[in-house]
């Protein structure tokens, strides 16, 4: 058993650091706001939570972090875009995170995304839309990871309540 501040302290990190990944594409965020919970249980003996809440958003943590990387092409394919425009919205997205947090990340997604469609234009491609679309794509994909992990963040701080 692991003490309750030492578990309040690396999972408050933890939160953070997955609400981070959600937006920046380093980390997997929901899966890492998950391991929150598991410091909040090994803390409170296993009986914070039930078994089938932990069970539960674990899977839905992989599931969007599954998502993240489905969305975008599933967009993309969507509204016509090749994989020059796919690879130029990540490209785009690292970029923008690093030089412009946190919008840069929105619009380096759509200005990569529709770099990468005009620059291997193909003869019937339309890079706005194409772009459009894998923008659509990534920005759901964020929006997921970001409740699916501010849900988790609710249940680690009624969980850490409980510790004391």
């Amino acid at each position: 058993m692991i003490p309750a501040v030492l578990s309040t302290l690396t999972g408050s990190l933890l939160i953070i650091a997955g609400l981070i990944g959600c937006i920046a594409p380093v980390l997997p965020g929901p899966p890492v706001a998950f391991v929150s919970l598991i410091l909040v249980s090994l803390a409170g003996s296993w009986e914070i939570y039930p078994l089938w809440l932990i069970i539960l958003l674990g899977v839905i943590s992989l599931a969007a972090a599954l998502f993240d990387s489905l969305l975008p092409v599933a967009a993309s394919r969507l509204s016509g875009a090749g994989k020059a425009g796919v690879r130029g919205s990540i490209a785009g997205m690292i970029i923008g995170t690093i030089f412009f947090p946190p919008f840069g990340t929105i619009i380096g997604t759509f200005l990569g995304a529709l770099a990468g469609e005009l620059i291997w234009k193909r003869p019937e491609s339309r890079p706005f839309k194409a772009a459009f679309g894998v923008f659509t794509g990534t920005m759901a994909a964020i929006l997921i990871k970001l409740a699916v992990s501010g849900v988790i963040g609710f249940y680690f701080i009624k969980g850490t309540l409980a510790l004391f």
